[in-house]
């Protein structure tokens, strides 16, 4: 995390420290929260935050996709749109999806692994979220793609989401930011207008048409999901696989596979890939003791108030204080959350599959990314 974007490092430490509080206002950047049931108080209260003023990521968004985001990225528009899409991700279907596109790729690390090879998992990781990526956005894709294409994907998505780099002071976007993103988010979505049209129900795209929801909309979730779905699930692959190897507790699942499940909400606990979450304040409101104030900008610093419960641990039972906090809370919790999971267990699964313990061999950071993740994660058995 330091080495992705350092100052926010810093502001996350220094935040944890009990002399500053679970709230606090901090200068140009507003209110500051740390503690968990606050956090959650406040993407449950719809009254008096929203993600579309500025320090929201719906402020982001509109700037980019247009004022139909005012429509439907919250208040009526945005809970018609979650009722009609409630199915489109379920623990249900997100696990044969991911085992459709993902299995194949993490089934031949793990061959790769169990005879004795070297694998990276990093890149594994983002050729799995490459291919989820692009069969979600219905990207027409040859069948004997390789690797590489899907990575490029991922690495289109990436330059997306690093143009939010710098919002955490002000979610205001200068022009040729906005361009660059326009330009990247017509190249990625440049195949839904027709696979909406002609994909299958099994697909995203063909559940949104079954659903109602139009192709304008759609295109949005799509955008949406390269943000917020492809350096997220990459960093929590990457990053669980590391935390069981440094704590030793991939011996653990290694006797219990029961414990998978453990492992991932964990991994997605400690490692929280959307380390900060932001909102406007709509009307005046008390929270913690703090008046906010109706224009104000309030960021919830999620790592630190997941990893005040304590360190990785598999044993750990589930904390109702923070619960799914790294997903977000409310009626904008993550859409794609079971798609993570499912990510995150299946890759665990194959690193796992040879029966015996791994060691990494070398890895390297991402620096100047704005998801904290690992450029390179090589392992191998022993």
């Amino acid at each position: 995390m330091r080495a992705s974007q350092p100052a926010l490092w810093a502001l996350l430490k220094a935040a944890g420290t009990p002399l500053v509080g679970p709230v606090r206002k901090v200068p140009r950047l507003g209110w500051v929260v740390t503690d968990p049931i606050l956090a959650r108080n406040i993407l449950n209260d719809h009254g008096h935050f929203t993600l579309l003023g500025e320090g929201g990521v719906g402020h982001l968004w509109q700037q980019v996709l247009g004022d139909y985001v005012l429509r439907i990225f919250d208040g009526p528009g945005h809970a018609d749109l979650r009722k009609r899409g409630r199915d489109l991700f379920t623990d249900a279907n997100s696990g044969p999806l991911v085992e459709a596109v993902a299995g194949p790729v993490v089934d031949a690390m793990a061959e790769r692994l169990a005879a004795g090879a070297t694998v990276d998992v990093a890149r594994t990781a983002r050729t799995v979220v490459g291919r989820m990526m692009a069969d979600l956005l219905g990207l027409r894709m040859p069948d004997d793609a390789p690797d590489a294409a899907y990575l490029e994907v991922f690495a289109t998505g990436e330059r997306l989401a690093s143009l939010a780099l710098g919002s955490t002071a002000s979610t205001v976007l200068k022009p040729q930011t906005v361009a660059e993103a326009k330009t990247i988010i017509a190249k990625l979505t440049r195949d839904v207008p027709e696979s909406y049209a002609t994909a299958p129900p099994s697909t995203l795209l063909g559940r949104c048409r079954e659903a109602g929801i139009s192709l304008e909309e759609a295109r949005g979730l799509a955008s949406l999901l390269l943000v917020a779905g492809t350096e997220t699930a990459a960093s929590a692959m990457g990053r669980t696989v590391a935390l069981l190897h440094d704590t030793g507790q991939q011996h653990a699942l290694l006797g219990d596979r029961s414990l998978l499940a453990d492992a991932v909400r964990e991994g997605l606990r400690v490692t929280t890939p959307a380390p900060v979450i932001g909102r406007h304040v709509s009307q005046d409101v008390e929270i913690g003791g703090r008046r906010m104030r109706s224009g104000e900008r309030v960021l919830m610093l999620t790592y630190t108030a997941n990893n005040a419960a304590g360190r990785f641990d598999l044993r750990r039972p589930y904390d109702p204080e923070t619960r799914q906090l790294w997903f977000g809370g409310g009626r904008h919790l993550c859409l794609g959350a079971p798609v993570a999971r499912a990510e995150v267990a299946r890759m665990l699964s194959g690193v796992l599959a040879s029966g015996r313990p791994y060691r990494v061999v070398e890895r390297r950071y991402a620096r100047g990314v704005l998801i904290p993740s690992y450029a390179s994660l090589r392992i191998a058995v022993l």
